[in-house]
């Protein structure tokens, strides 16, 4: 039998349909924890049949501009890590990482060397 593993999404919106709260839970996680709260989610998924990325972008309306900053800074090496993995198209996923550098410094989320 294949291994499963099921990922939860759990948003809570205001009269104006604003996420205030978001929480995950995954059926696999090591410890075994419960929901999870978190200000953010950003999911991409690939639809076969169209060629396409369907995106579901969620961010807490108490979130505040750095944190976004971060959370962007960290996907983007995220992002050019996992492309490496994929495709093993290393030039193109160091061009994605001097970006994420760029993008770090530029935002203060890292300090220039």
């Amino acid at each position: 039998m294949q291994k499963k593993s099921e990922i939860k999404l759990e948003v809570q919106l205001d009269d104006k349909n604003i996420p205030e709260q978001i929480l995950w839970q995954a059926s696999d996680h090591p410890d075994g924890a419960g929901k999870q709260e978190c200000k953010a989610v950003l999911l991409s998924l690939f639809d076969m049949e169209r060629g396409d990325t369907l995106k579901i972008d969620l961010w807490t309306k108490d979130m505040q501009v750095i944190e976004m900053d971060r959370l962007v800074y960290q996907t983007l090496r995220s992002l050019a890590d996992s492309y490496a993995t994929a495709t093993n198209n290393l030039r193109m996923a160091n061009e994605m990482q001097k970006f994420a550098q760029f993008f770090g410094e530029e935002t203060e989320i890292i300090k220039r060397p």
